[in-house]
């Protein structure tokens, strides 16, 4: 804890883990406060754009079931078409985002006028690309993290981070005052424990497959498809592989989906699935149901949060399961070592603005021009925090984020320096977070082409009953 004592930080050089969108608004905002002497980004692939920098090459495969949280990382994978190896992201072909873009933009730059209401993944990568332009000279790219050692000195929490570069034997042992951790959270896939899932997953290797593998529909052509879990990615394949799956694609969910949404996918919902029958290649469901001669299975449940790049001692301290982080404030500064972040890890969430507002937050605290509270103050947060959340401790309530991103601004004004201004949500975007789902159905029952929501027939009105 001798970071906190005295109260003033001593932080020149920041590392920022990842270059995908949230490690990129760290190193505006970090830059921006004029008082670091070095902010270094270290992005293991060539390009930026984290989960958004979409590769062909599907991952390999990974255990089934899969709830460790510790999995080891992943190897990168060589391409003949490409000359960095690829570490492949969970981003499929024909995706488009579910989060308008004049709600997902960052405060500083907008999405290109005829880009859709919800934007194609090529306009996003395009547009993280021209965002990232003024920090590109700060990023090692095909430098992936291998650790991260906390090493104090002179009673202040240094941080050694050691690197590897992908492309030859080069290395990096430096040590830094700070350290950004963005590396994103949708690399470990979670495949839950079924009744025989194991020995069906040996009988019939090829059936199992997780959400991150999916690239295209064409694998599902004409086999008998169940998609177990009704969240965006889901609901996205589920209308994806109806289309060419061998009579209706089945979806096997926890909670009911809206009818809406289901009619829309054109998919047959059942219960979860509770036992693998190994002989007839199939499953029986909660409420008895069997259903035999599967083609295909995709998990779409998610993934768990990691970083294997820390040493175990904090790891299985920072996250247990792998569904939440512990010991935070504000789901964002490390309590016990406050030069370690971790922003957007807020699920349920508009990730980019709240980055910002997060990146404003650090960045001002590091520079002294912003105090955080008291140590008991902070560990009282987390502790109310994991008794009304249990593990999922980063799960926002219904506009809960724009409430966190207006929070974490009217803080950041109180600096004494405002290095860049975060965002702050007024009455019209927190009115379109509140449609964008229905937005988004229509945006896609209407032929993905439309470019506002007005078009969608959703007008803002400045009068309306709040």
């Amino acid at each position: 804890m001798g970071s906190l004592d005295p109260k003033t930080f001593q932080v020149s050089k920041v590392a920022v883990i990842g270059a995908g969108p949230c490690g990129l608004a760290a190193a505006k905002y970090l830059r921006a406060q004029g008082i670091f002497d070095s902010v270094v980004i270290f992005e293991q692939q060539d390009e930026v754009g984290g989960v958004w920098n979409y590769s062909k090459i599907a991952p390999g495969q990974y255990p089934v079931p899969q709830m460790n949280p510790f999995y080891p990382p992943e190897f990168p994978v060589q391409s003949p078409s490409h000359a960095a190896p690829t570490f492949p992201s969970a981003m499929y072909d024909r995706l488009h985002a579910n989060i308008p873009g004049s709600l997902m933009q960052f405060s500083d730059q907008h999405f290109r006028k005829d880009s859709w209401v919800f934007p194609s993944r090529e306009d996003i990568q395009e547009y993280l690309l021209k965002y990232a332009e003024d920090v590109r000279s700060l990023i090692k790219f095909c430098f992936q993290v291998k650790k991260i050692s906390l090493e104090p000195k002179d009673g202040r929490d240094k941080w050694r981070l050691e690197a590897h570069s992908t492309l030859n034997n080069q290395a990096i042992d430096e040590t830094f005052d700070a350290v950004v951790v963005a590396n994103g959270h949708y690399s470990v896939p979670f495949i839950p424990g079924v009744k025989n899932i194991t020995p069906f997953h040996e009988a019939h290797p090829s059936v199992i497959t997780h959400s991150k593998h999916y690239r295209t529909a064409d694998a599902f052509q004409d086999k008998k498809t169940i998609i177990v879990g009704n969240g965006p990615s889901g609901m996205d394949i589920a209308l994806q592989i109806n289309k060419v799956s061998k009579g209706k694609a089945v979806l096997s969910v926890r909670s009911p989906t809206p009818p809406s949404k289901l009619a829309h996918t054109g998919c047959e919902e059942v219960q979860e699935i509770e036992e693998f029958l190994m002989e007839q290649r199939g499953v029986r469901f909660k409420d008895g149901r069997v259903e035999t001669d599967i083609g295909a299975i995709v998990y779409c449940t998610g993934f768990l949060f990691s970083y294997p790049f820390f040493l175990p001692d904090l790891q299985h301290k920072l996250i247990t399961i792998g569904r939440g982080v512990h010991g935070l404030y504000k789901h964002l500064f490390n309590i016990q070592h406050p030069t370690l972040v971790f922003p957007a890890l807020n699920m349920k969430s508009v990730p980019w603005p709240l980055s910002e507002a997060q990146a404003a937050i650090f960045s001002a605290v590091w520079s002294n021009n912003l105090q955080l509270p008291p140590v008991e103050e902070m560990e009282r947060w987390s502790k109310e925090l994991e008794e009304h959340e249990g593990e999922a401790l980063h799960v926002f309530p219904q506009l809960g984020d724009g409430y966190y991103i207006n929070e974490l601004y009217d803080w950041t004004m109180k600096s004494k320096h405002v290095g860049k201004e975060p965002p702050r949500w007024d009455d019209e975007l927190f009115w379109q977070r509140s449609v964008f789902v229905e937005a988004k159905l229509r945006f896609e029952q209407r032929g993905c082409k439309a470019t506002t929501l007005d078009e969608l027939g959703l007008h803002y009105d400045p009068n309306r009953e709040k």
